[in-house]
C-alpha cells in the first residue's frame, strides 16, 4: 500500500477494499497475489474498525441541562 493506513479517512478505505474486492474475483489472478490482496483487505478492515470505535467513543449526546456529554 502506498498510504499509511492511519491516513486513510474511512470513505478511502472503502474505496481501497471495493478495489480489492474487484480484483479479487478475477479468475485470472494469481494465487499469491490473492492471498496479498486477502491480508491487506484484513488489516484495511482493522483499521476501519478502529476508525469506527475512535468515533462512536467521541459522539456527544445531549443531556437534560442542554449540554453536552461524551457517549
Amino acid at each position: 500500500m502506498q498510504e499509511k493506513e492511519e491516513e486513510l479517512t474511512l470513505e478511502e478505505a472503502f474505496t481501497r477494499l471495493d478495489e480489492m474486492l474487484e480484483r479479487l474475483e478475477d479468475r485470472e489472478l494469481p494465487l499469491e497475489e490473492s492471498f496479498q490482496l486477502y491480508q491487506q483487505g484484513m488489516e484495511l478492515l482493522k483499521h476501519c474498525n478502529e476508525k469506527i470505535d475512535t468515533v462512536e467513543k467521541k459522539i456527544l449526546i445531549m443531556n437534560g441541562d442542554g449540554g453536552l456529554d461524551e457517549f
